[in-house]
């Protein structure tokens, strides 16, 4: 695709179709996510992190959350969601449990055009990340480095929900995810951190608690719009944290 923004469509090997669109340096968000037709001033869910480094029990809860709590939400209250849309992690996970409930809501992968590869297309990078077949939408903005789409992860989730709530879940993740996170801070989106699913999410975690953690966590915490779940407690509780912030 060329660098303008208008939106295309592409097709995965297992026939599953997703709008795609590429923006430009500089090209008004509103216009480009406008050309999709998607309902805006509904809740949104940003999903951040990742999946590495858990225990098989682990990853089975993890896996739990988006089937029977991130998923049925969204798909009750026509949620836009909002991740980085690559075939891994949290965002394979997300696009999966989508597909498992036969989910109508949108599902938008954000992800740096010098990292995405599109169906049948190869890249030079070795750190370029197949999209994920069961989004509906991909925005591809610019950038050639995992992070650079991290601003306009939390944009697009602003820009959707137009005014509406909206939350950012973060599940275990990596130096990435930091930037994800403060990201949503500066959207001024509150951020519940899954305790128990591992690195980023547990350091934060810790110290809400007031357990000794990293500084980038502390700094996180002082801004007042960060929570945490425990990955233990199960989807039924995390459901019922996301559905009080989303109802009206």
């Amino acid at each position: 695709m060329q660098n303008m923004a208008i939106s295309a469509t592409i097709t995965f090997s297992n026939q599953q179709t997703a709008a795609i669109a590429e923006i430009a340096p500089g090209a008004n968000l509103p216009d480009v996510l406008g050309q999709w037709g998607l309902v805006t001033g509904r809740p949104v869910l940003v999903v951040v992190g990742g999946a590495s480094k858990l225990s098989e029990s682990d990853y089975r809860q993890v896996e739990q959350l988006f089937h029977d709590a991130l998923a049925p939400i969204a798909q009750k209250y026509q949620a836009s969601v909002v991740d980085g849309g690559t075939d891994a992690g949290v965002m394979r996970l997300m696009g999966h449990a989508r597909q498992s409930i036969s989910g109508t809501f949108p599902l938008v992968g954000v992800s740096p055009i010098g990292l995405s590869l599109l169906p049948d297309q190869s890249l030079a990078s070795p750190d370029a990340a197949s999209l994920e077949p069961h989004h509906s939408h991909f925005l591809l903005v610019p950038g050639s480095n995992w992070g650079d789409e991290s601003a306009w992860l939390a944009d697009v989730g602003t820009h959707l929900a137009a005014g509406a709530p909206s939350v950012t879940v973060l599940i275990n993740g990596g130096e990435v995810t930091w930037e994800d996170a403060r990201q949503s801070i500066r959207a001024e989106r509150l951020i519940i951190a899954i305790a128990g699913s591992g690195r980023t999410a547990d350091l934060i975690a810790a110290g809400l608690r007031g357990d000794p953690t990293d500084d980038r966590a502390k700094e996180l915490i002082a801004s007042g719009l960060v929570q945490a779940a425990d990955l233990t407690t199960g989807a039924i509780a995390l459901a019922s944290t996301i559905e009080a912030i989303f109802k009206p």
